[in-house]
């Protein structure tokens, strides 16, 4: 990384830094603050008393109970934690606050620096029809669809007679899939317009919904930006079309599917965005790619560091989070766009603790011994240790394998070797569903999309 600038006279370095999170990211991000020399404060639920997280932080505070409504997304509680024990900011990692805007504001109200955008560039883009608006605004392309919330099926029906059949309704306030319908007859508009907004309104505490025309056999493209709020730089795009039921499996980086031409075109796309809403940290532009037409299209942003954020890491040898506690420091990018340069190739597994046999079903327990691969290419983010008890309150992810390889064809190779490597006894994961997944032959010609899981590997078991 070449160094263009030194920290500016008003960067603050932290002295302390809360971690408002769990499992591997909160992992990722002691580790991050430990090189960079920051101590750390790692709250936790009585479910995770026991967690390597909680070991490896210098402090650490139960802030509830198992729930993560009455812990892990209680934000006075963690506040007050942080007030405490004199955090000088919190990094929420993702999932859980990372794109509370109410979050951010009670942070900066008082005066604990909150390691991401601000509560007013938060709310603006977390909001998924605001953020088509001001995509639009920028001059990225967007789906055809509504331009904003809809408020009832009947207008819902309007918007889709005149777009076309099938349609996808999306929560305003939410991703990961939650809250996502897609309509091939306009018969079960309503019914389905009923059921995207009751799992919204439990899943975000906002039932809006907006429409916008659902491609198929697309694949999901993003880009990953870093910000200073004076600089906009993009590290190039991961591929993230393995999917099930919209929730991610596997993501790589470069894309096998964009061109140099393609490639430049969404990434100064992202960028120009950015800068239109005024953005400051690190954040990821989502965008759907139809291969038919060649054409891409702005899909949501996240305003956070994201789970796959390793493979950009490998690819350009930047660690995305200590530039965002950088930024969130006053400190200025010490990089121009001209100094990104993508080596080589990356992929990334999420190991899940779910039985892919059972429809994914959650697998919890303890686990009686781990190992994890390694040689050459080889990375492993995880919480697990031989005798770690994974917890039923909580999202499966229990470790991200990453490999970087010359080439692609050098990464799915090591990819095997390392899932063929990684031993989690005790409980069933996702390893021989991934060994599957890379053994199919169109996945190694790059030849997927975003139902090629659910259509290719599991309709045929």
């Amino acid at each position: 990384m070449n160094v263009l600038a030194e920290p500016s006279a008003r960067a603050k370095r932290f002295r302390r830094v809360l971690i408002a999170n769990r499992g591997e990211i909160a992992v990722r991000i002691i580790r991050a603050c430990r090189d960079l020399g920051i101590e750390t404060v790692q709250v936790y639920s009585d479910a995770d008393r026991d967690s390597l997280a909680v070991r490896l932080a210098d402090r650490a505070v139960c802030i509830g109970p198992p729930r993560s409504s009455e812990s892990y997304l209680n934000a006075r509680f963690i506040v007050s934690a942080a007030l405490v024990h004199g955090v000088d900011a919190i990094h929420p990692g993702y999932g859980f606050l990372s794109e509370n805007a109410g979050f951010a504001e009670l942070c900066e109200k008082e005066g604990v620096v909150f390691i991401g955008p601000s509560a007013r560039v938060i709310s603006l883009m977390g909001d998924k029809a605001m953020a088509r608006r001001m995509a639009e605004e920028a001059g990225v392309p967007t789906t055809p669809g509504s331009r904003g919330t809809v408020e009832s099926p009947t207008q819902a029906r309007e918007i889709a007679r005149e777009i076309g059949y099938p349609v996808l309704l999306k929560a305003a306030a939410g991703g990961g899939g939650r809250g996502m319908r897609v309509v091939h007859d306009p018969a079960d508009l309503d019914t389905q317009f009923g059921d995207a907004s009751r799992e919204a309104k439990a899943a975000f505490g906002d039932g809006s919904i907006y429409v916008e025309k659902f491609l198929t056999r697309v694949r999901h493209i993003e880009i990953q930006i870093l910000s200073d709020g004076e600089t906009v730089l993009h590290l190039g795009e991961r591929d993230c079309s393995a999917q099930r039921r919209n929730q991610k499996l596997l993501e790589e980086s470069p894309s096998p599917a964009l061109t140099e031409d393609m490639r430049a075109q969404i990434g100064d796309a992202a960028v120009r965005l950015c800068r239109h809403v005024g953005y400051r940290s690190a954040g990821t532009i989502e965008c759907i790619l139809d291969d038919a037409s060649g054409r891409f299209y702005f899909m949501e942003m996240n305003t956070r560091v994201q789970v796959e954020h390793p493979v950009t890491e490998c690819v350009t040898g930047i660690d995305i989070v200590k530039e965002q506690i950088r930024i969130a420091q006053g400190e200025p990018l010490r990089i121009a766009q001209a100094d990104v340069r993508i080596h080589g190739h990356a992929i990334e597994c999420r190991i899940n603790a779910e039985d892919a046999a059972r429809n994914f079903a959650p697998c919890p327990g303890t686990v009686r011994e781990f190992h994890a691969p390694g040689g050459p290419g080889v990375r492993v983010d995880s919480h697990l240790f031989s005798g770690y008890r994974i917890p039923p309150y909580y999202d499966s992810l229990v470790a991200k394998l990453v490999v970087w390889g010359a080439s692609r064809e050098e990464a799915i190779a090591r990819m095997r070797r390392a899932l063929g490597e990684m031993r989690v006894e005790g409980v069933t994961t996702t390893i021989p569903f991934h060994l599957s997944l890379l053994d199919d032959p169109h996945f190694a010609r790059g030849e997927i999309h975003t139902r090629f899981v659910e259509e290719r590997l599991l309709e045929t078991k």
